[in-house]
């Protein structure tokens, strides 16, 4: 449903179609806006995302382009409102890093969210307690707090989502031999793990995969990131992480389909995912 991938995929939705519909047209941008009266400039902003558009313009628009099917034109308008609805994250503009919080609005919308980790549990799988042992070592104590409610509410509003997205997760095994937490509760890292190995079990729509030290040198060496799918006709996005150097990558750029055959070695190189998660219990009961 389109009204709960968020307004970052809906614009990007919204944005998509309007300009296939304007090719599928043999349509220029500048017939368009002479067509409607508008300056070129204006349509370029539409397409580009650097511009809103009204109800009336999305009509007109759709009427220059042929469109006459009522489920069609209301689809798009409901693009178009869900795209101007105001998103959760912004409340935490002051605390994450901007383009981190552009990733986070394309990961609201995602139809399958494909991660490597190889340092830590990845943020939608952390408990809170392993979430704010890990968060106090990266920022000052004052934003651990904010920090951590978003990681959690990001986990949270996917959740909610009418049909949430898959995930698969890829980790390397120093991700759960590693003691998160032992100096302030040698409990918390065995917990994360039995919350992991419980969520794998329960939910068909999670796949968590384990890739032993002893498989050696593996694509995900070079770091972690993260690979998003969408519904409809949206390209796939990558996001690198590497701390304040983090960027999204999204168009045609050469690196995401890279990316993706990189994410397909490293599935070669893991632990099938019922024996993954047999090991994570495993390791869960010698942390104990």
């Amino acid at each position: 449903m389109a009204n709960d991938q968020g307004p970052v995929v809906q614009s990007a939705l919204l944005r998509s179609e309007l300009i296939r519909l304007r090719k599928d047209s043999a349509l220029t941008q500048e017939q368009v806006a002479l067509a409607l009266d508008w300056s070129p400039s204006k349509l370029i902003r539409v397409e580009g995302g650097r511009s809103s558009i009204t109800k009336t313009d999305l009509d007109a628009l759709l009427k220059e382009y042929g469109i006459s099917s009522e489920s069609h034109r209301e689809r798009l308008q409901a693009l178009n409102r869900g795209a101007k609805e105001r998103a959760w994250w912004v409340s935490y503009r002051d605390e994450i890093n901007p383009t981190y919080l552009e990733y986070v609005g394309y990961e609201a919308g995602a139809a399958f969210i494909r991660q490597f980790q190889s340092g830590y549990v990845p943020g939608l799988l952390q408990t809170p307690e392993y979430a704010e042992v890990l968060t106090a070592n990266s920022v000052d104590a004052v934003r651990v707090a904010p920090v951590v409610k978003f990681r959690l509410q990001r986990q949270a509003e996917l959740a909610k989502r009418s049909v949430p997205p898959r995930q698969y997760y890829v980790v390397d095994e120093a991700v759960i031999r590693r003691h998160v937490g032992i100096s302030q509760d040698p409990a918390i890292m065995p917990a994360q793990l039995r919350h992991i190995a419980d969520r794998a079990e329960r939910e068909e729509s999670l796949t968590v995969r384990v890739i032993l030290f002893k498989a050696g040198a593996h694509p995900g060496l070079s770091g972690p990131f993260t690979l998003l799918e969408f519904d409809g006709s949206m390209p796939d996005i990558l996001y690198l992480d590497a701390g304040r150097e983090s960027s999204l990558i999204t168009g045609s750029d050469s690196r995401i389909g890279e990316y993706a055959s990189d994410f397909e070695v490293l599935l070669e190189s893991s632990l099938p995912a019922a024996e993954s998660v047999e090991l994570i219990r495993r390791v869960a009961e010698e942390l104990s």
